[in-house]
């Protein structure tokens, strides 16, 4: 399944929780026992986002893009067992999240992974971190600013 960075301007959907919240069953990569997740939304960090992980007693944060307009020709493809397994039943219901790691604290040399979006069924509000299937195309260590842009406007 070829999973839309954005959405046909004739998808209807319905309102996210207030929260914007959602179940990962199984965790990311490294914090298998945050089950639970909310979207954290501060206008002054646009177009970053935060994700913030929780677990019965703590929580932690990481920061997120969604990838439509930041990443050119980013179509990801979903493993058909992946996109059953989050119950996708068209490409519009999927949110697409990937991890941001900055450097040095620097938003100028900061890298997204690619390679291991996390996909968010926008219906049931279940997600998955998972690996793309056409993975060899994309990179885990993207740098959302390109180095060329970052010289000229020095």
């Amino acid at each position: 399944m070829k999973v839309l960075p954005d959405l046909p301007t004739t998808a209807v959907m319905t309102p996210p929780p207030a929260a914007n919240s959602f179940e990962l069953p199984q965790g990311i990569i490294g914090f298998k026992e945050y089950t639970r997740a909310e979207i954290l939304y501060v206008p002054d960090h646009l177009p970053f986002l935060w994700l913030k992980l929780h677990r019965a007693a703590d929580a932690v944060h990481f920061i997120v893009i969604e990838p439509a307009g930041l990443v050119p020709g980013y179509v990801p493809e979903l493993f058909d067992s992946d996109a059953e397994a989050l119950d996708l039943r068209s490409a519009s219901e999927a949110m697409l999240l990937n991890i941001v790691t900055l450097k040095n604290q620097n938003p100028l040399d900061a890298v997204v992974n690619l390679v291991g979006p996390i996909v968010v069924n926008r219906r049931t509000r279940i997600a998955r971190q998972l690996v793309i299937s056409n993975y060899s195309q994309y990179s885990a260590h993207w740098p959302l600013v390109d180095a060329a842009t970052t010289r000229a406007t020095a």
